[in-house]
């Protein structure tokens, strides 16, 4: 790419051509005050007017995230002109914003508080026309609080590049303009996913998730036997909560913190991922010998089965009744658990922590009804671990409790990023069509973030054609194929949210103008960050197939008989529903 060169406070640099001004400073040190630099510096609207500078030549101060750098171009950012305007804008804001900061979920990750601090904000400058909010707390895994809401746009943005699906957008004019679904509908009456995407993104407390935390209060409280199990993703990100780097390890803390917490056992839901790999491999290889419905689509990510049941419910035939993994580990709970250690189920309380706010939507689903208990994300873990008084940095590196459910593979780490439950599913396959273990073990024609991938293996003289997705943006070509009859894949792993697990709804915020020097192109690299954790934690196992799990073989072998069996179809699978009728104007 061509460079074009420019001065910054008048100091010259030579920047790549076609990035904006707000691009072109962080790589030359400079944090120019923002409200949109989620998506590495990219602004569609221009709304907030935070981040406007000073352009030699120009008509005005301009928007920084939007106006492109170019030969020749001076440019200021400490000029008075620009840093009043910058603070008189964020003033402008915060004058119909809420005001009980205390009160806030969003305490101590608030975007807005980090930039009125930067541009010397001063509170109650302006006074906005306060118009009724809405407060929509109807949805199981989403929370909408317009009162909080700045109409910076951040999550409708999201919503439309991440899942295509754009539930949410600007309704009313002038004062009375609010951030909601269509008509102001509540998220559990309107076609969302629950992902949380928008969550990640909304720079304020105005999209925040359900709390559980009080539901697991409550249950220690009465006495319950509360277990908690976590998903394979948390670990890659917990650490980022306690101000360690993206990409720090935090297994261990993680389990030491639990322990201390007060569950009554801390497992890993790797263990069920196991699980599910011997239920989902089967499962295929069942459709291939019976020549069954293909291809086979997985079925662990919960925002994608609601998109399906809302998009594309003709396809339901083609996925995997398998519960996902933690739904699995609660049911193995509340019946092998249970029996094997002589505890009545009603007096265990399970909990699951995970990157995913869809996941407690689907705790509540009838189809799967008392596997879970409670969900919590990996932000309320931390508020948690805060609140108990724990200090996470002189927290020792414990193991999780190995009692009947404790071994995990490689594989079943591997789950939280894309690409991973079909290396995970490829490895046990490979095993049971050659007799074999595969010589390399990893199949790097699955990994990597790219939005699809595929891949062709020649298993024995069988040719396995698959392919791996994220996001529903990008799931959408490949669903077409499938419900027109034109797809000739055989396997077909999607996850919800882009990149996986690892970039889950629940998962810690990420605010690219308060990073590190060091991590200045972050908002490229976080998801490739978390998933090394993962897939250094595979290398790390001495066991890394599924179908190795020493603790799986005894749960098969002493009460799930063999994969597919009549317990495991009672216990480990499910159904799917079509929803488009409750939405009819779905396309």
């Amino acid at each position: 790419m061509a460079l074009v060169n420019i001065k910054i406070e008048g100091q010259a640099y030579q920047v790549e051509s076609g990035l904006t001004i707000l691009e072109a400073a962080r790589k030359c040190g400079y944090n120019i005050p923002s409200l949109c630099a989620f998506n590495n510096g990219k602004c569609s609207r221009a709304s907030c007017r935070v981040c406007l500078v000073e352009v030699k030549g120009a008509r005005g101060l301009v928007a920084s995230c939007v106006y492109p750098v170019a030969e020749g171009m001076e440019i200021t950012i400490s000029s008075q002109k620009a840093t009043e305007a910058r603070r008189a804008s964020v003033e402008l804001i915060l004058s119909n914003h809420h005001k009980n900061c205390l009160q806030c979920e969003k305490n101590g990750h608030c975007e807005l508080l980090e930039v009125s601090k930067l541009v010397g904000a001063r509170d109650h400058m302006y006074e906005g026309e306060q118009t009724p909010s809405t407060l929509d707390t109807l949805a199981p895994g989403l929370i909408r609080d317009t009162s909080k809401c700045i109409l910076c746009g951040r999550c409708i943005e999201r919503c439309k590049e991440a899942q295509g699906i754009s539930i949410l957008g600007f309704e009313n004019r002038g004062f009375k303009t609010i951030v909601s679904p269509v008509g102001n509908r509540s998220f559990a009456t309107s076609p969302c996913i629950q992902c949380g995407q928008c969550v990640n993104v909304c720079p304020t407390g105005a999209l925040m998730e359900h709390s559980e935390i009080d539901k697991v209060d409550a249950a220690m409280k009465a006495g319950k036997k509360v277990i908690v199990q976590t998903a394979p993703a948390v670990r890659a990100a917990i650490a980022e909560e306690f101000g360690e780097r993206i990409g720090t390890p935090g297994t261990g803390k993680m389990v030491a913190a639990l322990h201390r917490l007060g569950f009554y056992r801390v497992f890993d839901t790797n263990f069920a991922a196991d699980l599910t790999i011997m239920e989902e491999a089967h499962e295929l290889m069942m459709r291939i010998k019976n020549k069954g419905v293909l291809p086979q689509i997985t079925s662990c990510s919960p925002g994608w089965i609601n998109y399906l049941e809302y998009y594309y419910p003709e396809v339901i035939p083609h996925v995997s009744s398998c519960k996902s993994p933690h739904m699995m580990m609660g049911a193995i709970i509340k019946s092998y658990f249970a029996k094997t250690h002589e505890i009545d189920p009603n007096d265990i309380f399970v909990v699951s922590i995970m990157p995913c706010i869809a996941k407690k939507y689907e705790r509540q689903r009838e189809e799967m009804p008392n596997d879970v208990d409670a969900v919590l994300t990996t932000r309320e873990l931390a508020k948690l671990i805060k609140r108990n008084g724990i200090n996470w940095a002189r927290l020792p590196e414990e193991e999780f409790d190995d009692d009947l459910l404790g071994e995990y593979s490689g594989a079943g780490v591997i789950f939280g990023v894309t690409g991973g439950v079909m290396e995970a599913a490829l490895r046990t396959a490979y095993y049971w069509l050659t007799g074999k273990e595969h010589e390399k073990i990893a199949f790097e024609s699955v990994r990597g973030l790219e939005g699809v991938k595929e891949a062709s293996l020649d298993i024995n003289g069988t040719v396995i054609k698959v392919a791996v997705t994220s996001g529903m943006s990008n799931a959408k070509k490949l669903l077409d194929d499938v419900k027109a009859g034109k797809s000739d894949y055989a396997f077909i792993e999607i996850m919800g949210c882009p990149g996986g697990c690892i970039n889950g709804g629940g998962q810690p915020f990420v605010k690219p103008l308060f990073l590190p020097n060091e991590d200045d192109n972050i908002l490229e690299t976080y998801k490739a960050k978390r998933a090394s954790v993962l897939y250094s934690e595979d290398e790390r196992q001495v066991v890394r197939q599924s179908h190795n799990n020493k603790d799986i073989q005894k749960l098969y072998k002493e009460f799930l008989g063999e994969p597919g069996s009549e317990i495991a179809e009672e216990l480990l699978h499910t159904t799917y529903n079509a929803n488009r009728e409750k939405f009819p104007d779905v396309k």
